[in-house]
């Protein structure tokens, strides 16, 4: 039974800057596959190579939680399909890059694309005391020349909820489990097989959702007349239209599918409507959210008064894009293709497991020291400051918050990177620290000397022989 003060009380989305063009996806494929120029409108999101799950749900999940107000979440739970590891607690990297307290319940959910709003709702209806953030994040991967390649995006939502809940006020939940296989993917394999779209629709979608909204909206003494965003995920498109004539809500009160801009993003997708909802809601405003999925999972919320805005939000991050027309580079990232990068990629990349336990502060969340008899910060941390070489004066100072500025760079097209050039320059911090560190995100727009910084995790490297991911904070131009 939910608790009746218990809510959202903050949220932060991310969505991959780069955003390749549907019609440059058909074109690669039009010697074969002619009939996909009929999909070939709008453009989805696309991950670089050093970006995944776990790099998308730590900056949703900064956004959430910075400056809130709210005490540090006691849990965090990651709901992904795509996580990068199979037998490694894919939560702990996240909560150690958010520098949460190693007293952090951490739990993964994975087996369905609406694991993101079934996570939610486990959090929402949890007797843990203090607040839980929930993270959904998720990188696709479909087939080349597959319907899926033209629909697929990827994203991540967090969503902070506690008690004394602003923001909005949770209702209730409805969840239905039926054995309905609309798509699957084995263990071990790469890509989701999908089955007819027209039968998901008529014999699942719409004899499940329908059902299940009515169900919620009766033990809320709510009418469908009521519901002023509904949104659905999971579902073929167009789904949304149907079942929201089924029930009678009107089609201006469908929360948008943000098929032309993001794709499908998997566990984040009910999330990131449910965003969408919290940025344009007003407070009074019922709002109902489905995920589909081997039944559904539907959540009802009613917006309050709150006022508490993240720095970037959905509609920030779905505006802050950067063109991408290669589909060459876009099969790259995806590991599609392997391209003969030279003797310079002939490099062993084994991470010491060790050295990353020990440092793990500095590495993970990017804490460096500051000195308490002058104030210099600086990074690493050291036993001595570089300034006034005071031993053993270093408090942990947190660069990952910190912005800073280009003081120097070079774009180098020699050396092995999958993204060439590899941009590396020296950042000045505002608070006074010069690091040398890699830019990404660089674009189109370029950057100079003076170029305004902010940090982002992400992949610092993949061991190939190994198939473990390192992390570290790289600079970002802000846009």
């Amino acid at each position: 039974m939910s608790r009746s003060t218990r809510g959202i009380v903050s949220y932060g989305a991310h969505i991959p800057r780069l955003r390749i063009s549907r019609a440059a996806i058909a074109e690669a494929h039009a010697w074969a596959l002619p009939g996909l120029k009929g999909q070939a409108k709008g453009e989805r999101a696309l991950c670089s190579w050093d970006e995944d799950a776990i790099t998308l749900a730590v900056a949703a999940a900064r956004d959430a939680v910075r400056d809130n107000g709210r005490a540090a979440p006691a849990a965090l739970t990651l709901a992904s399909t795509t996580a990068p590891f199979a037998d490694l607690q894919n939560a702990v990297i996240v909560a150690s890059a958010l520098n949460l307290s190693t007293s952090t319940q951490c739990s993964d959910l994975a087996g369905s694309t609406r694991a993101g709003l079934s996570a939610l709702a486990q959090a929402l209806e949890s007797g843990a005391e203090g607040d839980a953030l929930v993270v959904a994040a998720d990188r696709r991967s479909a087939k080349p020349g597959s319907a899926q390649e033209m629909q697929f995006g990827a994203g991540a939502a967090a969503i902070q909820v506690g008690e004394d809940a602003s923001l909005a006020k949770y209702l209730g939940r409805e969840s239905v489990s039926h054995l309905f296989v609309d798509h699957f993917r084995a263990t071990g394999e790469k890509h989701d097989y999908y089955w007819e779209e027209r039968w998901i629709r008529d014999e699942g979608v719409a004899k499940v959702i329908p059902a299940a909204v009515k169900r919620l909206l009766a033990k809320t003494g709510r009418a469908a007349t009521d519901v002023k965003w509904f949104g659905l995920a999971g579902a073929p498109s167009g789904s949304d239209k149907l079942v929201a004539k089924a029930l009678g809500i009107a089609p201006e009160q469908i929360i948008p599918d943000l098929a032309g801009t993001v794709g499908d993003c998997g566990t984040a997708h009910a999330p990131l409507q449910l965003i969408h909802a919290l940025e344009n809601a007003r407070p009074g405003d019922l709002i109902v959210v489905a995920a589909f999925g081997q039944g559904c999972e539907v959540l009802a919320f009613e917006m309050g008064e709150g006022s508490h805005r993240p720095a970037t939000g959905l509609a920030k991050s779905i505006a802050a894009r950067i063109p991408e027309t290669s589909y060459m580079k876009m099969a790259s990232f995806e590991g599609e293709i392997d391209l003969e990068w030279g003797m310079r990629a002939e490099t062993d990349v084994k991470a010491a497991l060790t050295q990353h336990y020990r440092s793990a502060d500095q590495i993970n969340a990017f804490v460096g020291g500051r000195c308490k008899v002058c104030n210099t910060v600086q990074f690493p941390r050291l036993p001595n400051c570089v300034s006034c070489a005071a031993p053993d004066s270093q408090t942990p100072f947190n660069f990952a918050d910190e912005l800073g500025q280009v003081a120097t760079f070079s774009a180098d097209w020699l050396q092995f990177y999958l993204a060439p050039p590899l941009y590396v320059g020296l950042v000045q911090f505002d608070v006074g620290s010069r690091l040398l560190m890699e830019i990404v995100e660089v674009g189109a727009a370029g950057i100079d000397v003076g170029t305004r910084l902010s940090m982002q995790f992400r992949i610092k490297a993949r061991d190939r022989k190994r198939h473990y991911s390192r992390y570290f904070w790289k600079a970002v131009p802000v846009r």
